[in-house]
């Protein structure tokens, strides 16, 4: 457990010092995306990369779990709001919006950006799975010794 949380925390560092290093000082001065309501408006290329390939590796999935692709054109529509992933994708980023800004506040302000380290992501529950995960992982259980066996455990 404490391993697993260990390296999710460096995944979620990485990713947000990546956020962190391309940012530029403004964003563009046109946004580039449409139809962003959780998102900065002004998220850069490489911002909004970084957090799509977080999401893709949180939960296992390529940008048809969440984007309406049309296959006679071969053409995404990355605005459309017509797959109900994306909108569970806003409610689920609102969530931990939340969750990170009243009880992770580590900026020691009340407002979060897209390079704040944030210790609640998709990562936190889903682990590579489109589902939360809700048990802890299988563990074996050391197998009960037979009676009569006087050997000792441990060193």
């Amino acid at each position: 457990m404490k391993k697993t949380f260990l390296v999710t925390l460096a995944f979620i560092s990485l990713v947000a010092l990546s956020c962190a290093v391309t940012m530029k000082s403004n964003g563009p001065a046109n946004p580039q995306y449409k139809n962003l309501k959780i998102l900065p408006k002004d998220i850069t290329h490489e911002q909004m990369d970084s957090v799509m390939h977080h999401f893709a590796g949180s939960l296992n999935v390529r940008c048809s779990f969440c984007h309406v692709h049309n296959e006679q054109t071969n053409e995404w529509n990355w605005a459309a709001d017509d797959n109900k992933h994306k909108l569970v994708a806003r409610e689920m980023m609102t969530m931990t919006n939340q969750l990170n800004k009243k009880y992770f506040n580590l900026t020691g302000s009340s407002a979060l950006t897209i390079s704040t380290p944030l210790m609640v992501t998709c990562y936190t529950c889903h682990h590579g799975s489109t589902e939360p995960s809700v048990n802890p992982p299988h563990q074996e259980r050391p197998q009960p010794r037979p009676a009569g066996d006087s050997t000792k455990r441990g060193g």
